[in-house]
């Protein structure tokens, strides 16, 4: 037992390697000028342009308008990946909860009709989702950016299977007690439900957070580019002596990555929690 170790221990030093590796590359190219970059190609070690390619990328006004920033993009992406993972959570628990506890007829045909939906994904439905914010006038808009994404059986199916793992015993507590449906949602099934409300969260904001064809379909005008969306477009129009600014480029990208990973690290413990409670 004891040889095996040392290679289980070599396998995980080389994945740790080949996921971290690229990125410690981005974090310090990106502290390089745009010229030493053109010239000599990635860095592992860290530049003396750092604070200045930072302060630019968020501060700096550009795009074809002049008036976007990294900021501003990334408080759009924030936005997007909230309100996508908020709402999802809403509406996924509304609907489990229905499907669950409201004894009606054909809820399990009514349930695998929504699950089909997963084969449905954003790409296939792309062009009508389109076509009806833009009859409904939502077009460069954080509701046309995140409603039409909250349609699909992930969160759904999630919930559903908490919800079935919880005891009949609580319900019938519940009733005893005198409470009605909004109150056992409220009281019993929510608090129950905070470690599965954060796996989904989690899911669902790096899934709202890395979208790209949506934002870019939906939005025309600049103030409502999410970073996704500007890293191109950034790349494409702020240039400097015909060399694109790479290190900008790379700085985004390093952005870009800060807030799932945050998100990722604070809900850790309840993320695998709430994934081997819906199990049991």
């Amino acid at each position: 037992m004891n040889r095996i170790k040392p290679f289980d221990h070599f396998i995980l030093i080389l994945g740790t390697l080949f996921m971290c590796v690229p990125v410690l590359v981005a974090v310090m190219t990106s502290t390089h000028s745009a010229v030493d970059i053109h010239m000599n190609g990635l860095f592992l070690t860290p530049g003396d342009n750092g604070i200045e390619t930072y302060e630019k990328v968020l501060t700096r006004r550009g795009g074809f308008t002049g008036q976007v920033t990294g900021t501003r993009m990334l408080m759009n992406s924030l936005i997007l990946g909230i309100g996508f993972a908020v709402g999802k959570i809403v509406l996924s628990m509304a609907a489990a909860y229905a499907l669950v506890y409201f004894r009606f007829r054909f809820a399990t045909f009514l349930f695998w009709i929504i699950f089909t939906t997963l084969l449905l994904p954003l790409e296939v439905r792309i062009m009508p989702s389109y076509q009806v914010m833009s009859s409904l006038g939502l077009l460069n808009s954080y509701t046309g950016l995140i409603v039409p994404l909250l349609a699909s059986a992930t969160g759904t199916f999630y919930f559903r299977q908490f919800f079935k793992s919880v005891p009949d015993e609580l319900l019938e507590a519940a009733r005893i007690d005198g409470a009605g449906p909004w109150k056992f949602l409220w009281d019993v099934l929510i608090p129950l439900s905070k470690t599965m409300m954060a796996a989904i969260f989690i899911i669902m904001f790096v899934y709202g957070w890395n979208q790209y064809l949506w934002p870019m379909l939906m939005t025309t005008e600049e103030r409502f580019f999410t970073l996704m969306r500007g890293i191109k477009q950034i790349l494409q129009v702020w240039i400097g002596s015909q060399i694109p600014d790479y290190n900008e480029a790379f700085a985004l990208a390093v952005l870009a990555l800060l807030p799932p990973v945050i998100v990722v690290v604070v809900f850790q413990r309840w993320f695998i929690k709430g994934l081997t409670e819906s199990d049991k």
